[in-house]
């Protein structure tokens, strides 16, 4: 086990690179940034407050409607 972040991060790398290739390594790492702000209290913001109840009855009419729209 590695317990150290930075010789993780290391050996991470060089398995990507050997792997993948380093182009492919780099183009994969790029992907992943830390980002900015506070996720949580902006999705609280954005997504409607509902039941689990509610996400379920949603999802039953989505797959009703996709059923239908399938049988057309």
């Amino acid at each position: 086990m590695i317990a150290n972040p930075a010789d993780l991060r290391r050996k991470a790398t060089e398995i990507l690179v050997r792997e993948l290739g380093y182009a492919d390594a780099m183009r994969f790492l790029l992907q992943f940034e830390s980002g900015q702000g506070d996720y949580t209290a902006d999705r609280d913001a954005i997504l409607p407050d509902l039941s689990t109840e509610d996400l379920l009855k949603r999802a039953d009419d989505l797959a009703d409607r996709a059923k239908h729209s399938a049988d057309k």
